[in-house]
Formats: structure tokens, sequence, C-alpha cells
């Protein structure tokens, strides 16, 4: 951790450590004070960034330094990680030492700082939700027929260039899903904030055309093309995005940099396109023997061909629940209950479009009433849906210019993340 003028003293690390596990709940504040001075941090990748200060700085400047300290390491490292951080020690020190000069910020731009930074990355394969090559996540343009290697969105952007890399652009549509589901099946709420991000290894690239749906609209009074209606509330673009073409035909211009760039951001509010992917049919009551029966039928409503993955279901239990007996449908799944929690955790690694699942969990809660029922729930839940979107957006095309001296490999990719996904019973 460098000191860059001598504020913080040589214990400034145990006294955040301090600060932070002294604390109740898993988010402390992002800024905190002690004996004159600030700890302003963010967490990523399970790691704290943390900067200091004496002074009074704005924190969202600093936040936004972090966040920008922090993906310039994922662009240089591979991935942020404690063995990245730990493997790459010396070229994350370096890069602090060019993006700082007396604590105050000089760039966080990749393409400069490649100019200065001569130690080299030291990759290693990184855990990643978007390691899904097994199931084919991967797909040149809009087909799903290539398959990248697992690790090549991961792979340090040095390394690419040190190495004479190969010309690859990757273009990912990701989108997260907040969901509420009454007891009745009556969705609630339904929520969808989605982001276009390029990750750039192309040596020289003055222009990438990006084409979305001709029928992608903005609001909804405004409808376009002849095909089913591809429409989002709101939509922002990164400062580089050159729009002359979007009004007309639905196209981006972008100049990638080497690095990640988020291009566009849009977001879709209390309305799902189509039925959630995910419905729930619970059964809770009391046996013969005082003990609490959950039946939990779960159905995905993906098409046929589309499966969730990593899928956890979460249920809440009465806090004097002791054991747990469970009949689960498949042998792939599993089920504990958690006791610091007090909650049944239900994992089920893949779970096909279409299927439909079940597990009956028996708990043993001494002296179990009417009102120990109620305790059970709401229902959470958390998955990952490679190759798809709940806005229906997707790619057309991706055009890059120049040519290229050898042929580019350009790889689109889709995936949705449920951010929250609550089911009450």
């Amino acid at each position: 951790m460098p000191t860059v003028r001598g504020e913080a003293s040589s214990d400034v690390i145990n006294v955040f450590y301090e600060m932070v596990t002294s604390l109740r709940g898993d988010q402390p504040p992002v800024v905190m004070s002690r004996d004159g001075l600030h700890f302003i941090h963010i967490r990523q990748g399970g790691l704290y960034c943390v900067a200091t200060t004496t002074a009074n700085p704005s924190p969202f400047t600093i936040i936004e330094f972090l966040n920008r300290f922090a993906g310039l390491i994922k662009d240089y490292c591979g991935s942020l990680s404690e063995k990245s951080v730990k493997m790459n020690f010396a070229l994350i020190y370096e890069m602090l030492d060019e993006m700082l000069d007396y604590g105050y910020i000089q760039t966080t731009s990749a393409d400069i700082l490649k100019n200065f930074i001569q130690t080299e990355a030291v990759s290693s394969k990184p855990f990643s939700l978007f390691d899904l090559s097994n199931v084919a996540l991967f797909g040149a343009d809009t087909q799903q027929s290539k398959v990248a290697p697992s690790a090549a969105a991961s792979r340090p952007i040095m390394s690419s260039r040190d190495q004479g890399g190969k010309n690859e652009i990757f273009v990912d549509v990701i989108e997260r899903l907040t969901v509420v589901i009454a007891a009745n099946g009556v969705l609630m709420k339904g929520d969808i904030q989605g982001e276009i991000k390029v990750k750039c290894y192309m040596p020289s690239c003055s222009e990438m055309r990006i084409g979305l749906n001709e029928e992608f609209s903005i609001g909804k009074s405004q409808l376009r093309g002849y095909g089913a209606a591809v429409r989002v509330d709101e939509c922002s673009f990164h400062q580089s995005v050159r729009l002359d073409e979007f009004d007309s035909y639905r196209i981006l211009k972008v100049c990638p940099s080497q690095g990640e760039q988020t291009v566009m951001q849009y977001q879709l509010c209390d309305d799902l396109p189509s039925a959630p992917p995910f419905r729930l049919f619970p059964t809770v009551e009391r046996d013969n023997s005082g003990r609490l029966l959950m039946y939990l039928k779960l159905r995905c409503d993906l098409p046929p061909k589309s499966a969730a993955l990593n899928v956890s279901v979460t249920v809440p239990v009465p806090k004097g629940s002791l054991s747990l007996s469970q009949e689960l449908s498949s042998p792939d799944q599993s089920a504990e209950l958690q006791p610091s929690s007090k909650a049944v955790l239900w994992e089920i690694p893949r779970f096909p479009g279409g299927a439909q699942l079940s597990a009956l969990f028996k708990l043993e809660v001494p002296g179990l009433s009417a009102a120990s029922l109620l305790e059970v729930g709401p229902v959470s839940m958390s998955f990952e849906l490679p190759k798809h979107t709940c806005t229906g957006l997707q790619i057309r095309f991706l055009r890059l210019s120049p040519t290229q001296p050898g042929p580019p490999q350009r790889w689109v990719r889709y995936v949705t993340h449920s951010d929250s996904y609550t089911i009450r019973i």
C-alpha cells in the first residue's frame, strides 16, 4: 500500500480492518473517518480498494478513481482477485506511480499508461461468471457456432500486445434482472438494467460499427420496424460513441481503445417483455409429528433450447430450526440448512428451459406453531442466463474499419444475471 504524502501511519491497514470488522452487516459505509483521517473505499472481486486523506475532497471523485483503477487492473492483469494482485504487485505499483503525482490524479487512460508501463502482466485463469465455454456462450456475430477459449475475455491486454496478439474484439450484452412476484404469482415489479461492453485486443481500429435490432425503440411511444418490438425506457451512451446513424439505422459508431469500455447503458422499468424466467409453486405445512414440511415446485419458463446456470434458491425458515432432511428430484441438486442465516439453500447447477424440478424439505422446529409458519419466506433466487437477454436486444452485425491485416475475430456474447429475484409465499 503506497503512501504518497505520508499522512497515514504505518498501521493504517490495521485501522481500516478494525473499522470494517467492528461494524455490523456486510456493507460498511463507503466513507469512514478516524482521528482526522478519511477512508474511502470500494469493494470488487472480494477485495477492498481504499484511499485515505486528511483533506476534504469530493468523495465521488475518489470513488470514480478507485473504480477506474479496479477496471485498469482487470485490463492489465486479466482479472481482479487476490491471486492476480499478488502475482502482479510490481505492475500495479507501477500503474499507481504513473496515475498519481503526489496524490493528484494524472490519468486513468489505458492508452496513455501503456506507453509508460514496462512491467509485463502475469496472467492466471480466474473464476468468471462468463467462463461458460462448455455451453457455447460465445458466438461470432449473431451466430453461436464458434466458441472462444474459456479465458479469452480475461486475457491481459499487455500480454496480447507484447506477444503480437490476435485481432480480437469482444462485445458483451449484459442484463441484470430485478423481479418481485406476489404469492398469487402476479408480477409486482420487473426492472432490467443493461449495458453493452466492448473489450478490444485490436492493435489498430479507427472505427467499429455495432448494429442493434432495427425494432429497438426508446420510450413507449416510439415503435420501429416490423418485427417484435425491443423497447427500453431510457438509454445513455459513452461520450466517444457517434450517433449519426442511430436514429435511422440503429447503428453505434465507436472508436475502441485497448481495454474495456461501456459504450451503452439502458433500463426498462416495471415491465418485462416476456414472462419471468422462473415460477415457484410452494406448499408449507405442519405434519402430524410436528415437523415443518416445505414442498417447492420450481418451473423454468425459458425457451426449450436455453438453460439457466448456477441457480440457487434461498428460503428463510423459523429461527428455531435444528435439522433438515430432503428429497430432491435429481441427483445433481444439493440443499443445506444454513445455521447462521436460518435459511435453506437449494442449489441447481443447470436448469433447462421448460423443465420443472421439485424439492421436499422436512425441518425439525421445536415448538412449531402457526406463527412460526409465517417466518417462512420470502424466497430469493440467483442465477445466470447465458445466451439470453430479457429485453430481446441483439447485435445484428459488428463491422470494423479499416480492414485489419489478419482476419479479425469478433465475439458477441449475451448473459442475464439475477440482481434481485424475490418470490413471496
